[in-house]
C-alpha cells in the first residue's frame, strides 16, 4: 500500500497520463494505471508534475533588504557593493534570520525547495554566516540550503579575509567561494583562484566563485579557474558564476576557451535577472546584453544553471523568489525560444542545478526523493509561458504549500454570457 499516489501526471520529459507512488517519502513506482491502495491519492487531472525548483546562486544574507539603509538610486552593481559596506556594520543575527526565513517560507510557496546561497565572509564577527547556518538547520525539513563561503571584498584585498573563510568552513559552510575579479589586479584574482580551489581541494569542498562578472573582455579568471580544477581533480565539484565578460570576448578566444571549461568539469551558473539589469551600464549604444553564451556553453557540453542572485537587496529592488521567472528572462536573453531552448531552460532552473549542488535522490523515478511539484500548465513551456501556479508542493511525500488554481471570471458589455476559464 502507498502512503500517496499522484494519479495522471505529466512530466517535464514530456510523458503523460502516469500516477506516482510514494511510500515513507521516497518514490517508490512510476506507470500508468499504478495498482494499488493509498492512504491519500491526488488526482493531478493530466497537469505538470516536477521535482522541485533549484536556485543554484543566491544571496540569502542580503535579502529582502531593500532601503537599508538607504536605496540604490544608480540601481548600478558597484553602488548594491557600496551599499552592502554600508549596511554590514548594522546587521544583527535577528534580523539576519528573520529576513532568511521570510524568504525561506516565499521559496516553499514557490516550489523552490533548494537554494545555494552566498554569505559575506568579510566581516569578522561572521554574523551572517552565524545567522545562516541557524537557518539551514531550521529550514531542513522542508528546504535544502547549501552555504558558500563568499568573500565580497576580495579575499586578497581585504585584509584577514582568507582566516574568516577558513573559520566559515570549520564553522560548516559549504562551499569556498571567490570573486577574482574585485581583486586588486588581474594577477591578485589569478592568485585568489589558486589559492582557493588549493583550499578546496585540502578540505575535499565543492567550489562556487563569483567570476569575471564584469563586461571588460580581458577579465578571463574563467580560464585560470578552469586549469586549476583540472590540475586539482576538482572536475564535476567547480562551478563559475555569472561569467558576464564572455559576452564581451572575441569569438576566437572564446572557441578556446570553451573546451577548456567542458574539459576541466566546470559548470557555469548564470544569473539573467541580474545579469542583464547591471551589465552593460557604460554603454551607450549598441548596448551589450550583459548574459554570458549560455547556448554556446551548452553545445559545449558544459552544464550550466540559472540564479535568481538577489531579492529586494542592495543590488536588486525586485524579484519574489520565482525560479519561473528566472528562467523565463535566461530564454528570452539568450534567445532559446526554440522549442528545446525553452525545455533546457526550464531544467537550468530543476535538474541541472540539482546536478550542479549534488542535491540527493533528485528526480522523478523509483528510489527519489518525493519532493514534488504539481503546476497548472500541461508542459515546461506553458509553465514558462504562464509562470505557472503552484498547485501543490510535497516535500518526502507531504504537502507543504498550496494554492488555488487560477480562474478568471469574465462579465463583458455586450457578451451573451458569463465565461468562467483558466488562462491557457
Amino acid at each position: 500500500m502507498f502512503d500517496l499516489i499522484l494519479r495522471n501526471c505529466s512530466l517535464p520529459d514530456g510523458r503523460r497520463g502516469l500516477d506516482i507512488g510514494i511510500t515513507s517519502g521516497r518514490i517508490a513506482a512510476v506507470e500508468a494505471s499504478l495498482p494499488g491502495a493509498a492512504g491519500e491519492t491526488i488526482d493531478a487531472a493530466g497537469q505538470l508534475v516536477t521535482p522541485p525548483f533549484v536556485d543554484a546562486h543566491f544571496h540569502m544574507d542580503a535579502t529582502l533588504s531593500y532601503g537599508l539603509p538607504r536605496v540604490n538610486q544608480s540601481g548600478t552593481l558597484l553602488e548594491g557593493i557600496a551599499l552592502w559596506s554600508e549596511l554590514k556594520p548594522l546587521l544583527t543575527q535577528e534580523t539576519l534570520v528573520e529576513r532568511a526565513l521570510t524568504y525561506c517560507d516565499w521559496a516553499v510557496a514557490k516550489g523552490l525547495l533548494a537554494i545555494r546561497s552566498h554569505v559575506d565572509v568579510c566581516d569578522p564577527r561572521l554574523l551572517a554566516v552565524e545567522a545562516l547556518l541557524h537557518v539551514k538547520d531550521k529550514v531542513r525539513p522542508y528546504l535544502d540550503l547549501q552555504l558558500v563561503a563568499f568573500p565580497q571584498d576580495g579575499v586578497l584585498r581585504a585584509p584577514g579575509t582568507l582566516d574568516n573563510l577558513k573559520r566559515a568552513l570549520d564553522m560548516g559552510v559549504d562551499v569556498v567561494g571567490g570573486i577574482p575579479h574585485f581583486e586588486r589586479t588581474m594577477a591578485d584574482g589569478a592568485e585568489s583562484v589558486r589559492i582557493l580551489c588549493e583550499l578546496a581541494a585540502e578540505r575535499g569542498l565543492p567550489v562556487d566563485m563569483h567570476c569575471d562578472e564584469s563586461d571588460d573582455p580581458l577579465s578571463r579568471h574563467i580560464e585560470t579557474l578552469a586549469f586549476h580544477t583540472q590540475r586539482l581533480g576538482l572536475g564535476g565539484r567547480v562551478a563559475g558564476s555569472h561569467l558576464t565578460s564572455m559576452h564581451s570576448m572575441d569569438n576566437y578566444y572564446v572557441s578556446k576557451l570553451l573546451p577548456l571549461i567542458a574539459e576541466a568539469g566546470v559548470a557555469a551558473i548564470a544569473n539573467p535577472l541580474i545579469n542583464i539589469t547591471l551589465q552593460g551600464r557604460h554603454d551607450s549604444y549598441p548596448k551589450r546584453r550583459g548574459m554570458t553564451r549560455v547556448p554556446e556553453l551548452l553545445a559545449a557540453g558544459v552544464p550550466v544553471a540559472f540564479g535568481h542572485d538577489c531579492v529586494m537587496d542592495p543590488w536588486y529592488s525586485l524579484g519574489s523568489g520565482d525560479m519561473l521567472e528566472v528562467a523565463a528572462m535566461g530564454l528570452h536573453v539568450a534567445q532559446m525560444t526554440s522549442q528545446d531552448g525553452m525545455r533546457t531552460c526550464f531544467q537550468a532552473v530543476t535538474a541541472t542545478p540539482a546536478q550542479i549542488l549534488g542535491i540527493e535522490g533528485y528526480g522523478i523515478a523509483p528510489g527519489c526523493r518525493a519532493d514534488l511539484v504539481l503546476l497548472q500548465a500541461y508542459d515546461p513551456i506553458e509553465a514558462l509561458r504562464m509562470r505557472a501556479t503552484r498547485l501543490l508542493v510535497l516535500r518526502a511525500g507531504k504537502v507543504i504549500a498550496h494554492s488555488p488554481a487560477t480562474v478568471t471570471t469574465l462579465n463583458l458589455p455586450g457578451r451573451p454570457h458569463r465565461v468562467d476559464f483558466m488562462l491557457q
